[in-house]
Parts: C-alpha cells; sequence; structure tokens
C-alpha cells in the first residue's frame, strides 16, 4: 500500500488547483487534506480524530505557510521536533517570497519551499512534479519504507 501524500491547504481555490495538479500527475497516492494547522498536527500524531489512521508517516506533506489555528511555520517546527515524524518530507507550498519566511523555513528543516505560480499550467507542472519527486523518485532514509503495510 502506498504511503499517502498530506496536502494542508486552508484557501479552498489553491486546494482544488492542486488536488487538480495532483491528480493529472496519475499518482497512485491517496491525498490526504487537512485545512489547518491544528489539524495536520493531530493527523501526522494520530491524535484526535485520527487516532485511529493507519501507522506511518506520509510519504510527503505538502505545507501552505500561511494556516489558520496553527501556522505552517509552526506545524514544520512541530514534525522536526518530533522523532517519529523528522525525516518525513516536507515541501513548503505558499505563495509567500518574503525572505523571511524562506529563510525561516529552512532554519526549521524543510526540504524544499516552492512558491505558488500564478499561471495554471505552471502550477500544475510543478505540482505534478514535486508529487512525482517526493512521491516516486526520492529514496526515503533508511527504516523509512515508501510503503505502508495495511493494517
Amino acid at each position: 500500500m502506498l504511503k499517502p501524500i498530506l496536502l494542508v491547504e486552508d484557501n479552498p481555490h489553491d486546494l482544488e488547483l492542486t488536488l487538480v495538479a495532483l491528480a493529472r500527475s496519475q499518482l497512485a497516492n491517496e491525498v490526504v487534506v487537512v485545512r489547518d494547522g491544528a489539524e495536520a498536527i493531530d493527523y501526522l500524531l494520530r491524535r484526535g480524530e485520527f487516532a485511529e489512521r493507519p501507522e506511518g508517516n506520509p510519504a510527503v506533506t505538502l505545507l501552505d505557510l500561511k494556516l489558520p489555528k496553527v501556522d505552517g511555520l509552526e506545524v514544520l517546527a512541530t514534525i522536526r521536533q518530533t522523532d517519529k515524524l523528522r525525516s518525513m518530507p516536507v515541501v513548503m507550498l505558499t505563495s509567500s517570497k518574503e525572505e523571511q519566511d524562506l529563510v525561516r523555513s529552512y532554519e526549521l528543516g524543510v526540504n524544499a519551499y516552492v512558491v505558488k505560480p500564478v499561471d495554471f499550467k505552471e502550477f500544475v507542472r510543478a505540482i505534478a512534479d514535486l508529487g512525482i519527486f517526493w512521491a516516486v523518485l526520492n529514496e526515503p532514509p533508511p527504516g523509512s519504507q515508501r510503503y505502508v503495510r495495511p493494517t
């Protein structure tokens, strides 16, 4: 069973575009959508409404920077401070071109920082490339399998 892709996005328009782009990339990975940072942390830590989700981390987390409840930088910090999550790839997918956001994301250990293109075709291509790279091409660290055994 393939590991899912976690998409953390609160903007309905960007969410729709990202889902279309991932669908066009023809990845077999399930895309799990959460709409704020608190929900993302609950999903990753398997608590609250996600307490019963299958064990294992997503193949990659596509994380928006500006989120309600808990922002993307706080989610990233939580991921990097949690042993079970530390090696999981995280891509900041944001419309922010602010240097401080970029610098802080890398200081906290983001794997990639992608500014959402305004042009639809560019956006679809960028998301498809991200999905294929992180879910298919990237070699995960030892002990972190690309697949999750069904429970």
